[in-house]
């Protein structure tokens, strides 16, 4: 019962923390005003600027900065114990995480829907821009080209899940027509559309797909090559043709699947086969780095993520319809993100010792279990592992509530990848409008284009993926230093809020002062440790890269510290 308890604390905690904490914010920090004009009514374009509904809006920025990260990045985190895992998940959302996304939606909206990178310009410098920007840049590539390969990966390892994942856009399309060109009923629809979405997920346990090798390329590098031509498309297309609908018939298929968890955690519990296996705390795991500070790298999405940033100015900040809805898509979102991670960290914390079969088909329960499959940082540290004991421990949970293992399987293969599929989605028309905004400011017209700019986002991110092979591969090359790059960009986005909330007056700016310090403290600590082993091993490639980025934001911390303590005119009071 001790995990049923763990999960409905969580869940209480974060309703009165949204109630109670996040109302504060809206009311006292930023005084959102339900008549305040926004950029979707002011640039409305029917491409990117379009007023939309709250829970539509809410689906797409969910699954948007979800993405795999409240998967994975709990599963590995959880090596130095569950509880230093759930404490920075529930802790660490509530003050820092959501307060990030949050206040980027919020100045993104007073500022006709530009870009953090860009706003940086008018709270800090124009210097501080361009810095911004090519840390931003650089995020984004190994985003798309990583993502690129997730899904690649889950549709190897899942062929059931590539039929149900590919059908999600002819349903998001038809969904999209319906309600946008036919007016139709928003409610009635969606039943219909997250029906067949799950039929298909049925249909896929019948019907696997698997490619094979062409030209030399491998099945992962075939994938990767097809989601990088989707993805294209999809982000030139107008955000109610694809990515709305598809982002918000994908929320509920998360809402389900996480219904499903829950259930399963209840059921479980009450059958008394689930219980924590995993220790309670780990300092020095067999060949893990110090908790201090890579617990709070590792764990991004769930705690706090720069990556949520970006969404929350760039695709978000578009579409919301009052100011008011700030508050429930930015600080809500975070905290439905975090209540995932918590099951998540539930999943492979205790659902994994119900039942594992390792490699040479011996069963496990129990803390055999567990040990079994986090018996060193290297064993359980590779993508496919994080996904395996996900996967193992929710098809369990679900199990207890008569879900076969097979299906449970599925359902959470095309959960997994079709949240990553929502996250490539949106990284690369932000990567587009990242383009297009710094191409403007440096007068390079041809790439102001669209067409130009995703094509350059497109480009560089599937250069980064075969850099190294036709395996798709090669964003791996720079993912042990992703880490720390996505939460310093968390910081230095929490810095911005800073200065932005300095210039209002008064020490409102302390809520995201405060987070900031923690957050730069503990990822250029993380970021300098990366170095010194980057050093030691000779990768001159992270090296150089590492070095510059760590250089970059020095640099933007000096600046932002100039402006803060110097006296100019405060900023008016939106």
């Amino acid at each position: 019962m001790q995990t049923l308890l763990l999960m409905i604390g969580c869940g209480v905690g974060f309703i009165i923390a949204y109630n109670t904490y996040g109302r504060f914010l809206a009311r006292k920090i930023f005084n959102l005003d339900v008549n305040a004009s926004v950029p979707s009514r002011d640039l409305n374009d029917g491409v990117d600027y379009v007023p939309t509904r709250k829970g539509i809006i809410f689906g797409h920025h969910f699954t948007s900065i979800a993405g795999t990260g409240p998967i994975v990045g709990p599963a590995i985190g959880i090596i130095w114990g569950w509880v230093p895992a759930l404490i920075w998940v529930f802790v660490g959302s509530i003050v820092m995480g959501a307060v990030h996304d949050f206040g980027a939606l919020v100045i993104s909206l007073r500022n006709k829907g530009k870009s953090i990178s860009e706003i940086t310009a008018r709270y800090i410098g124009p210097r501080v821009r361009y810095i911004f920007f090519l840390i931003v840049f650089f995020e984004l590539l190994i985003v798309i080209a990583i993502f690129g390969l997730v899904i690649a990966l889950i549709f190897a390892k899942f062929p059931q899940a590539v039929f149900p994942v590919w059908l999600q856009i002819p349903i998001a399309i038809t969904l999209g027509w319906i309600i946008y060109k036919r007016g139709g009923n928003v409610n009635m629809f969606t039943v219909f559309a997250v029906t067949a979405m799950y039929v298909t997920v049925v249909l896929g346990h019948f019907i696997p797909l698997k490619i094979e090798a062409l030209l030399g390329i491998p099945p992962t590098g075939l994938w990767t090559i097809f989601l990088l031509i989707y993805a294209f498309i999809a982000s030139t297309l107008p955000v109610t043709t694809l990515l709305q609908p598809r982002d918000y018939i994908n929320a509920w298929q998360i809402f389900i699947a996480m219904g499903l968890l829950i259930l399963g955690i209840f059921g479980a519990s009450f059958a008394g086969n689930l219980h924590l296996v995993a220790p309670a705390f780990q300092e020095k795991p067999p060949g893990a780095p110090s908790i201090w500070p890579f617990l709070f790298i590792t764990i991004a999405c769930g705690a706090i993520s720069g990556f949520h940033s970006l969404v929350s100015s760039g695709t978000s900040s578009k579409q919301v319809e009052k100011e008011s809805d700030a508050l429930f898509v930015g600080y809500g979102s975070m905290l439905m993100e975090s209540a995932l991670a918590v099951v998540v960290i539930i999943a492979v914390a205790a659902g994994i010792g119900i039942a594992y079969t390792t490699i040479d088909g011996n069963v496990l329960t129990g803390e055999a279990a567990w040990n079994t499959h986090y018996a060193s940082w290297q064993a359980s540290a590779g993508l496919g592992s994080k996904i395996d004991a996900v996967v193992t421990g929710s098809a369990n949970m679900m199990h207890s509530i008569g879900i076969p293992i097979g299906l449970g399987i599925i359902i959470m293969g095309v959960f997994i990848a079709s949240f990553a599929g929502t996250t490539l989605d949106t990284a690369t028309r932000i990567q587009r409008y990242v383009v297009t905004e710094l191409s403007s400011n440096i007068k390079l017209n041809f790439l102001t284009n669209k067409y130009a700019a995703t094509a350059f986002a497109v480009i560089t991110a599937a250069a980064l993926a075969f850099a190294t092979g036709a395996d798709g591969a090669g964003a791996l090359k720079l993912w042990p230093m992703f880490g720390a790059v996505n939460q310093l960009l968390a910081a230095l986005g929490l810095l911005v809020l800073t200065i932005y909330l300095k210039k209002k007056g008064g020490f409102k700016f302390l809520v995201a002062a405060l987070p900031c310090i923690f957050m730069l403290v503990m990822t250029i600590w993380g970021a300098v440790m990366n170095e010194k082993n980057f050093i030691a091993s000779g990768n001159r490639l992270l090296i150089v890269i590492n070095g510059i980025i760590l250089l970059l934001a020095v640099w933007m911390i000096v600046e932002s510290i100039i402006t803060f303590i110097k006296k100019d005119s405060k900023v008016s009071s939106r």
